[in-house]
């Protein structure tokens, strides 16, 4: 279990605040003991509280804020809605967190382009309403995407069920404002399909979990809407099948547009928690969602129910769209149905590449039993992205001791089969040890390297990432 360590917090001084206060005016700098609490966490739940929280309400104000704080010595991180499980929005070293929240505007819906510019406290879910009414469509969905905000989404690379067809954040992002170190702007990329000038800058802000610069604008590629989908349940009493199937879907050429699963334990977490109907003694179960025109989804559903059932599994073709909003609901319930199965939930959201699925998920299930722990996966297993869980009481020493071991296990399983100790929820704190284990000694010193050049004083965000 990950505990936050002692570092020296770097204090403001009382000339800082008050420069601070002639920027946004004293409503919008906090410094009170309460305030202070309260932008303390994410949802790792680990507290490391910043000595003084500023909301800006325009660019121009985070240019000011990043250039005092700068000069001044003073250690600055931004912060989108808190959502992050990793511990990437947290001022661990003190200093001047800079909260979004008002930063919030849709800028522009440019249907001629299919581009929208947005500031980065924007509720994905608020784009995602507005640019739909127009017959657009962003794609990226986090579980989190009723309440997260696009700004932490680019420095996530923020991913989600819709992400094995349509890709990642990364993949939407055309052009970014970031604020760097000097209280500068840079502007990276361009709003149109091609742009091959110079080194991709945009591509390197993006994940980089806000250690290289701030955002304060972003313009996202768009895409049509699509005109209908549907959603199988398929059924399965062993779990090497769930690899294979996933395997044979994407053999036959068929690209879903969500294709999510859910062990035994999870299947049971969620109808304690909401009873919506899922087969309690069922080993896994697969949601499998195809979307575009109506005409080619119809054979497309048939052949994905068609391989499941040659697989073994028990397939269930959602007949309306309440039958399949209600299946979608009980895979978005999962984080907050599982966290009540025990006092601590360790998430980890390693990827295997596809082809090991039949391989790797049975040897991941067993890391769970060979340390005697409750250990609940799920995920986005059409791009092998598993949330692997241990649900501990976090209070006996020994369990502690057996969940930091067979945590380590799941990452050295992850690279063994060619994948990745993180997904979607980033590095932040809680994995930045390990990140030694995925990058060879020249990697992680170039990285180190890039964000001397961003910020050669270890200001900007610092502490994440194992790059200071």
């Amino acid at each position: 279990m990950f505990k936050l360590k002692e570092v020296q917090k770097i204090p403001v001084p009382d000339r800082v605040k008050r420069a601070l206060k002639e920027i946004l005016g004293e409503h919008n700098v906090l410094d009170d003991q309460m305030d202070r609490l309260l932008y303390s966490y994410d949802a790792t739940r680990i507290q490391s509280p910043p000595d003084v929280v500023v909301i800006p309400e325009n660019e121009e104000q985070v240019k000011k804020i990043v250039k005092v704080c700068y000069e001044e010595d003073i250690p600055v991180t931004p912060r989108g809605a808190g959502s992050g499980y990793t511990g990437g929005a947290l001022p661990v070293k003190g200093g001047v967190l800079i909260s979004f929240e008002k930063m919030d505007r849709i800028l522009e819906i440019d249907e001629d382009n299919a581009v929208a510019r947005v500031e980065p406290g924007v509720v994905t879910y608020k784009l995602q309403q507005a640019v739909e009414k127009r017959g657009l469509f962003y794609p990226p969905d986090p579980a989190s995407y009723k309440f997260c905000t696009l700004g932490g989404n680019v420095a996530e690379n923020a991913g989600g069920p819709r992400c094995v067809k349509y890709g990642v954040t990364r993949d939407f992002v055309m052009e970014l404002n970031t604020v760097i170190h000097t209280g500068e702007i840079i502007h990276t990329g361009k709003a149109t399909l091609k742009d091959v000038a110079g080194y991709d800058l945009t591509r390197l802000l993006i994940g980089s979990e806000g250690t290289l610069g701030i955002f304060t604008g972003i313009t996202l590629k768009l895409i049509p809407k699509p005109k209908a989908k549907k959603t199988v349940k398929a059924i399965y009493m062993d779990i090497e099948s769930v690899g294979k199937t996933v395997k044979d879907i994407f053999k036959a050429g068929i690209s879903p547009s969500a294709l999510e699963f859910m062990d035994k334990l999870a299947i049971n977490a969620v109808e304690d928690f909401g009873h919506f109907g899922l087969p309690r003694d069922a080993e896994v179960i697969l949601l499998i969602e195809v979307d575009g025109h109506p005409k080619a989804i119809e054979d497309e559903i048939v052949e994905v129910a068609r391989i499941c059932e040659m697989n073994g599994a028990k397939v269930e073709i959602a007949k309306t769209d309440a039958e399949a909003e209600k299946l979608w609901e009980a895979r978005r319930a999962l984080s907050p149905a599982v966290a009540k199965l025990a006092r601590t939930k360790i998430n980890e959201d390693i990827v295997f590449q596809r082809s090991y699925l039949p391989e790797a998920l049975p040897k991941l299930r067993e890391i769970g039993k060979k340390y005697n722990l409750k250990m609940v996966n799920f995920g986005h297993i059409g791009d092998g992205n598993v949330h692997a869980n241990f649900m501990i009481n976090g209070l006996d020493p020994d369990e502690v001791a057996r969940a930091e071991k067979a945590v380590e296990e799941v990452f050295e399983l992850a690279l063994h089969y060619g994948g990745s100790i993180t997904g979607e929820h980033g590095v932040g704190i809680t994995k930045a040890e390990f990140m030694k284990k995925q990058f060879g000694s020249a990697e992680m010193d170039m990285m180190r390297k890039i964000k001397k050049v961003f910020d050669p004083k270890d200001l900007i965000n610092p502490g994440k990432m194992d790059i200071d």
